[in-house]
């Protein structure tokens, strides 16, 4: 079932220069409950996901927030699609994941949906996160529910579809699994997880950090050491900075309606090209590190890592900057709010 308001709520899709800033209000909802917006390459409008459809608005203040009527996207065949989508980077197509476990390409303009994913049985779903810059591979995350519990891994797939890579193989849960520039100028698979590095002591639960690997699986970084939650990293088209949402101490997951949940900013202008916090290494089961730390000039903390800051606070979590929320600008930033009334 789409998510729905709690009695008495407001969404508030919030677009913030993180130059200035300075932030406004592009939509105001006290119906219809959107999540997760995506930017088109053109920067002009907002692509979003609420009661089960993929919605359109437009990015700049033309109307009054409250007055805004989204724009449906007409796609035929598409099952009702939950808050993991992204854009092609051509801007002809979403990718969404849908409720029925698997992952489609739609038309932003129109058209038929095409399921993207192959099955891998009934009780696996499909959530995406990610799409290269070349448009040709998507990331996910796999979630299969076994007799033993729950285990979510990441992997990777032809954008037009075809054989899955499966990068992890393990119990940790991880989730974002969105392919992006790093300050280096190549590709990384950025994602949250309560995994250890190789050779630390596991986790407590309630306790995700960001990460980041090349899209083959090596490289493992850690990027984030705090006592925060720290969930679905976006980087910026640039590779300057890092955006994500991070829960209190202790949240287990990343759930809705929590207080106290803040959008982050984390530069990487300060970072090595090849690992900064502590010991590399494969994610891949029953490898052994790669390298040895390297820890790059001044302006950062003892852990080689940019010092990340508050840009927002907001009430909420779930859904409010689930996918790729950058603009192609590297300035501008969009999330949800759902503030109780």
């Amino acid at each position: 079932m789409p998510r729905a308001f709690a009695p008495g709520q407001t969404a508030t899709v919030w677009i913030h220069d993180v130059e200035t800033r300075e932030r406004h209000r592009a939509w105001v909802s006290r119906d219809v409950l959107p999540e997760a917006p995506n930017w088109t390459p053109d920067g002009a409008h907002l692509v979003l996901n609420g009661g089960g459809r993929l919605l359109v608005i437009d990015a700049e203040r033309a109307v009054a927030p409250e007055s805004v009527t989204p724009s449906p996207v007409d796609a035929a065949g598409l099952p009702p699609v939950n808050n993991d989508h992204v854009l092609a980077p051509d801007g002809r197509t979403v990718f969404a994941s849908a409720e029925d476990g698997h992952l489609y390409a739609v038309p932003l303009a129109g058209g038929s949906a095409r399921r993207v994913s192959s099955s891998r049985g009934p009780t696996f779903t499909h959530y995406l996160h990610g799409v290269s810059s070349d448009g040709a591979t998507l990331s996910y995350v796999g979630l299969e529910r076994r007799a033993d519990g729950v285990r979510t891994n990441l992997f990777t797939m032809p954008a037009a579809g075809g054989p899955s890579v499966q990068l992890t193989d393990d119990d940790f849960p991880d989730d974002g699994a969105e392919l992006g520039p790093g300050e280096d100028g190549t590709e990384w698979l950025w994602f949250s997880s309560e995994r250890p590095l190789p050779g630390a002591p596991r986790r407590a639960p309630g306790h995700a950090q960001l990460f980041r690997m090349r899209p083959d699986g090596t490289g493992l970084e850690q990027l984030t050491h705090d006592e925060r939650v720290n969930w679905f990293p976006h980087p910026s088209p640039g590779g300057t900075r890092v955006a994500y949402v991070s829960f209190p101490p202790g949240t287990l997951g990343h759930p809705a309606d929590v207080a106290d949940v803040r959008i982050r900013l984390l530069p990487l202008s300060g970072r090595a090209p090849s690992g900064a916090d502590g010991e590399l290494g494969s994610i891949r089961e029953g490898m052994a590190p790669e390298s040895t730390p390297v820890r790059p000039p001044g302006g950062v903390d003892d852990d080689g890592v940019g010092r990340p800051r508050d840009l927002a606070r907001v009430f909420g979590g779930q859904g409010a900057m689930n996918v790729p929320s950058w603009a192609p600008d590297s300035r501008r930033l969009a999330y949800v709010d759902y503030s109780p009334v």
